[in-house]
């Protein structure tokens, strides 16, 4: 009689069809893994790739601009907040070039009007986007205006425009039309003279718009333009709105530093979930390896046989996830958007490379996974095999748990950095040992949970019969208890620290905030306040001491511990009137004065910034301010409330000169014992007048952007957590089906069952609450020391019982469902089935 050859293909279809309920579970895990990773890689591809399209600069064939970003050794650009400045000679030198036709200079001015923020040019950059006049002329006088066809004034008309506080008034000369309209702001054109007297750079050119002679590609002259000025950016094309836009390169950095952070996370707890599925996958299927084991095969062919399997699943389900990836990048974009973090118009791009890389990495994840799950069913002896699959493994490996207890080790010790290393970067470090500390969960599971279920149930057996059925089914079972407990654990744990690092930030930013700000007005103007606005405020009868206070940011050099490459930080940096800084605010100075902050040769650190730095007074720092100049200073001062205040301060004067407006953000206003009649006046010349109390915290609009980040992280995760609590209940319980006859079978009643297991999902909830809450503490301890100095918490009460409650609720409703479903059966036909 003829043999047939059984090979792998054969085997693995075989156990395909005839155990479709153990591979789903894993199925569903590798497919959301793989459309959460593609989404994350389209958003890391658009912080690359994409951009925002032109709209003023259409008409020019190159636009030339500062570079926005300084390069970091080893490490992403940091981008810059301030608009960088052109060489003084660009514009000479572009225009003596062969092929360049004509170069146009490009000025922006922010005006205020009543209906909001306006950008004011000088008409020679009417040809960057084709404007012409339709009615009227262009303006020549320093009260003269030409407004865009979309305006509702007309030719006459007066608008009253203020600059930083100082108001002025317009007449319409002319009306311009374009073929397309710039969409984002409003726009108005002013005489070259009276654009040169509201710059702070007298007109000098921000940006030049090159226009290519016939037979010169617009590519090739950009090469041209980079290749003479190599700290310039030339772009073509849709690159023009790069250099238009200032948000858009913090967009790219933010989409690649979020993304990739986002994606690491979601990889670590894919791979960590899929894991979970593929053990309880095999636990299964233990009698069909024993049996395999049993009549001959080899630990290898077992290894092999599971990977294959695994291979086959994963890959079909990979292939499945990636169009809901694409999908799911357009909502992340919406999400962002609405976070403030990347502008909408910021277009998306998508190629099949995030595709391409989703798959190979969640199909690697599950290849070490199953190779991970099948050790144990691979080399275990036949005999001992076949009896594990009727009762299960009776214990966990010497290895896994010293493993197990190394993590736990590990996680502890991590959470107590803060202990040492004050700051937000020791809060960060004390936050990724929650993940430590859930791979020990996992590896030490089913030995606590055996433990805590011993526990419980010296008081469960007491109860009902119920109680006492779950309770020994919990003790026999611990290993796949600790399964379906692990990922609510997870969820629970991560939920809490996501929650509670932005929560502790804001809390002890407005505190700090609260303490130093001792002036009882805040004082601002649409746009900011220009050096004429402030000589205003100044001048209303009862006013003391007036503090312009400009926010903007700085790039610092220094070395990380270890490393001799130069690392460049973005820090906050504040610049303040030290003559009235003590009359108006506090900063808690500890050491060395702020009275020394006399020009750009002077600095002051927060004692986080010093932490990180590694700085003392006296110390020469050096770095580049928010439009790329570089300085060099001397550390004269260190102060307490950094989160508050910003985490360098400089004088105003030298910080104003290197923002984009050259304007102050706001002005703290001492008006001693006439406050009430200052706010008045100053309300009535037309500025924005608050209580000092009512102070934003420097770098709020940041932390509120990383806050919801944070947010929309959270709920992606824990949406699938979810699905993977849900999956892994639903596996875990189907494979009792059997279980259930055999008690029906033996007198207990269907409801009897299904008390039993309410019971054991209770138990399940609770035991998983407490791990998860346990887990979470020491990371949620470490960083509240970190960055208050305080060993309790704060954490946002609603949103924590939200995540804790939902995660649990989801737990008991997975399993009655998963009960009722594996009950539909007859127990007589039941307790024969293959399982």
């Amino acid at each position: 009689m003829a043999t047939t050859h059984l090979g792998f293909g054969r085997l693995v279809r075989a156990d395909l069809r005839h155990n479709p309920g153990s591979f789903v579970g894993v199925a569903v895990s590798v497919l959301v893994a793989t459309a959460l990773i593609t989404g994350l890689g389209v958003l890391v591809e658009s912080g690359m790739r994409g951009g925002l399209a032109p709209e003023r600069y259409t008409n020019a064939d190159v636009i030339v601009g500062g570079s926005q970003a300084v390069d970091v050794p080893e490490d992403l650009p940091v981008p810059l907040v301030e608009r960088a400045s052109l060489p003084d000679d660009a514009a000479d030198v572009i225009a003596a070039l062969p092929g360049v036709e004509a170069v146009v200079a490009d000025v922006t001015v922010t005006l205020a009007s009543d209906a909001g923020p306006i950008e004011a040019h000088p008409w020679s950059a009417s040809a960057l986007s084709g404007f012409e006049i339709s009615s009227g002329n262009a303006p020549s006088g320093r009260d003269e205006v030409v407004v865009t066809a979309s305006s509702t004034a007309g030719l006459g008309d007066v608008l009253t425009l203020s600059h930083g506080g100082d108001r002025a008034e317009y007449r319409v000369v002319g009306i311009a039309d374009a073929a397309t309209e710039p969409v984002r702001i409003g726009h108005v054109f002013l005489s070259e003279a009276r654009i040169a007297q509201l710059d702070s750079g007298n007109g000098d050119a921000q940006i030049l718009g090159v226009f290519a002679a016939d037979g010169t590609t617009s590519q090739a002259l950009a090469d041209a333009i980079s290749e003479r000025f190599p700290e310039v950016t030339a772009q073509t094309g849709a690159g023009r709105g790069d250099v238009e836009f200032l948000d858009s390169g913090a967009a790219r950095a933010s989409l690649v530093s979020i993304g990739s952070a986002f994606a690491g996370t979601c990889l670590l707890v894919a791979m960590f979930i899929v894991s979970g599925t593929l053990s309880l996958s095999v636990q299964s299927r233990r009698r069909d390896f024993a049996l395999l084991r049993a009549v001959g095969a080899s630990s290898a062919q077992v290894r092999r046989l599971v990977a294959r399997e695994v291979l086959t699943v994963s890959a079909i389900a990979a292939a499945i996830g990636i169009v809901p990836g694409y999908f799911l990048a357009t909502v992340l974009q919406g999400a962002f958007v609405q976070a403030g973090v990347i502008p909408g118009d910021f277009a998306l791009a998508a190629s099949p490379i995030p595709a391409a890389v989703a798959a190979l990495l969640v199909l690697g994840a599950a290849w070490g996974a199953a190779r991970i799950a099948a050790s144990r069913p691979a080399k275990i002896d036949p005999i001992e095999a076949l009896r594990e699959s009727a009762t299960g493994p009776t214990s966990v490996s010497l290895g896994r748990m010293i493993t197990g207890i190394v993590f736990a080790a590990a996680g502890l010790s991590i959470s107590t950095v803060p202990l040492v290393v004050r700051g937000q970067s020791a809060a960060g470090a004390a936050a990724g040992a929650s993940i430590i500390l859930i791979i020990a969960l996992a590896l030490l599971g089913p030995v606590l949970v055996s433990f805590t279920v011993r526990f419980l149930g010296a008081v469960l057996r007491k109860t009902s019969a119920a109680g006492f059925l779950a309770s020994a089914n919990g003790t026999a079972n611990a290993r796949r208890l600790a399964s379906a407990i692990t990922p609510i654990a997870l969820g629970i744990s991560l939920g809490l620290v996501q929650l509670g690092a932005p929560a502790m930030i804001a809390s002890e930013a407005n505190a700090q905030t609260q303490a130093g700000v001792i002036s009882q007005l805040r004082v601002s103007a649409p746009g900011g306040l220009s050096d004429e606005g402030i000589q205003l405020i100044e001048e209303q009868s009862g006013v003391v001491a007036v503090n312009p206070v400009t926010v903007s940011q700085a790039v610092l050099d220094h070395h990380e511990l270890g490393k001799e490459e130069i690392t460049r930080t973005a820090l906050v940096l504040q610049g303040i009137d030290t003559d009235a800084a003590e009359s108006t605010m506090d900063l808690q100075v500890k050491e060395g004065s702020l009275d020394a902050l006399a020009g750009a040769g002077e600095v002051a650190l927060s004692t986080d910034a010093r932490q990180t730095l590694g700085l003392d007074v006296g110390d020469p720092l050096v770095g580049r301010f928010g439009d790329g100049v570089p300085f060099e200073a001397e550390v004269v001062a260190i102060y307490g409330r950094g989160l508050g205040f910003g985490d360098i301060t400089m004088s105003g004067e030298v910080v104003r000169q290197h923002t984009t407006s050259a304007l102050s953000g706001f002005a703290l206003v001492n008006a001693g014992d006439d406050v009430e009649n200052v706010r008045t006046a100053l309300t009535d010349a037309g500025f924005v007048v608050g209580g000092g109390s009512g102070a934003q915290a420097a770098g709020a609009d940041g932390r509120s952007q990383q806050g919801w980040v944070n947010a929309v992280a959270l709920i992606v995760i824990l949406g699938y957590i979810a699905i993977a609590v849900v999956n892994t209940l639903m596996m875990a319980t189907g494979e009792r089906s059997r279980e259930f006859a055999l008690l029906q079978l033996i007198g207990a009643s269907r409801r009897q069952v299904r008390g039993m297991m309410r019971t054991e999902a209770v138990m399940l909830a609770l035991i998983a609450m407490v791990f998860g809450v346990a887990i979470a503490i020491p990371p949620l301890i470490g960083m509240s020391m970190g960055i208050s100095g305080q060993p309790i918490p704060t954490l946002p009460l609603l949103q924590s019982l939200v995540v804790i409650g939902s995660m649990c609720a989801l737990a008991l409703a997975a399993l009655a469902v998963a009960t009722r479903s594996a009950m539909r059966g007859r127990p007589v036909e039941e307790i024969g089935s293959r399982q």
